[in-house]
């Protein structure tokens, strides 16, 4: 899990109270408010998401994948204490884990070391991983655009996440939610929504 900073002191309530409840795994220091503040707020969405690991060694995840079909794939902390994040993700070639990069604002995966473009960033981990499953890259025409290569022992393998692996069981309201998030015509009623409704969505606003 994330470990609380200097920052702590000028923290709302809320992440407070989140932060509380994480129990230290590292010992990465928050370049910034802004960054604390970013980390937190993402761990919430994460322990509701249901396929969050928490704090699982590599080795570990490799395990669980191991006898899961290829584009299974879960979200833990990152074993290297540089980083607060690891995607590990079952793969043609077995199961292989990834380093979710945080800046001061922003999440995102290394840069292709054989390509020019940079990756690109998000504000919530759960907003990377959608944009690399099937319905955010598919061309609309059978082919993959802005596909994300992992470059490992000489292997070129596409980065394809399909399905989470689940670390709990989901609430019969977190997955209403999470189809409510998925129909994008509803982006435009949620005003009409009773107050209540819409916190409870705007807490966690994937369909993932």
């Amino acid at each position: 899990m994330v470990t609380q900073s200097k920052f702590e002191p000028m923290m709302s309530s809320t992440l407070l109270d989140a932060g509380a409840r994480l129990t230290p795994h590292h010992y990465k220091i928050f370049s910034s408010q802004l960054q604390y503040q970013l980390v937190i707020g993402t761990v919430c969405k994460l322990q509701e998401s249901g396929f969050y690991w928490g704090a699982i060694s590599g080795k570990e995840a490799n395990s669980l994948l191991s006898e899961e079909p290829v584009g299974t794939f879960l979200v833990r902390d990152s074993s290297d204490r540089r980083h607060f994040f690891a995607l590990s993700i079952k793969t043609a070639f077995g199961p292989k884990n990834l380093r979710i990069q945080c800046d001061g604002n922003s999440f995102f995966l290394q840069a292709d070391p054989r390509g020019s473009s940079t990756a690109p960033h998000f504000n919530c981990v759960l907003k990377l991983v959608h944009h690399y499953m099937p319905a955010k890259v598919t061309d609309g025409k059978g082919g993959m655009c802005g596909v994300y290569f992992i470059h490992t022992g000489g292997e070129k393998i596409p980065l394809e996440l399909l399905r989470p692996l689940s670390s709990s069981m989901s609430t019969l309201q977190h997955l209403c939610r999470k189809a409510v998030n998925g129909h994008l015509d509803m982006s435009d009623k949620r005003d009409l929504l009773p107050r209540p409704v819409k916190e409870f969505l705007e807490k966690y606003d994937s369909s993932i």
